[in-house]
């Protein structure tokens, strides 16, 4: 089941709040979601590496993008993307993120593993620029919604991994 928009509103008000450090709830809130927004850009700068049980992954080092003005000027190409908003998800929320379809019209996506519950934490995710020209990005620009689901069965411990609590 995908929590709609009262639903949501209900967990934000909770403690700990589903969702915190948004920049206004009359406009991010959706019918079946929640619109996440752009803080900070970063760019991939050597080769990450994974396997069966992580004992040889190794994520790459960032870079982070200067704003050019209020804007991120992005040529075709793989980023990080990190979001204002902090997620408390309870253990029995999942959620997933989908790319806003106008920065799908403009030749871009967001490409991201699905959140599991009991994670914690400001979540990045991969942004794909596909469009020959580029996009430009505005600090704060609403590009992704995330999408809630009840998960049923019992989710033990939550999300224990590698990226709890990230800032």
């Amino acid at each position: 089941m995908i929590l709609g928009r009262d639903e949501i509103l209900k967990l934000i008000k909770k403690e700990p709040p589903l969702i915190e450090g948004y920049l206004d709830l009359g406009t991010q809130l959706q019918p079946a979601g929640f619109d996440l927004t752009v803080n900070r850009i970063y760019v991939p700068e050597e080769e990450g590496e994974i396997d069966f049980s992580n004992e040889r992954r190794k994520i790459p080092r960032w870079r982070e993008l200067n704003i050019q003005g209020d804007a991120f000027a992005l040529k075709p190409g793989a980023y990080i993307i990190s979001y204002n908003e902090k997620v408390n998800l309870p253990l029995n929320i999942a959620a997933i993120v989908k790319p806003r379809s106008s920065l799908l019209r403009m030749g871009a996506t967001i490409a991201t593993a699905l959140w599991d519950p009991g994670y914690r934490g400001r979540g990045k995710s991969l942004l794909i620029v596909f469009n020959p020209y580029g996009i430009r990005l505005h600090r704060n620009a609403r590009v992704a919604q995330m999408i809630f689901l009840l998960v049923t069965g019992g989710t033990g411990a939550g999300y224990k991994g590698l990226f709890q609590h990230e800032k």
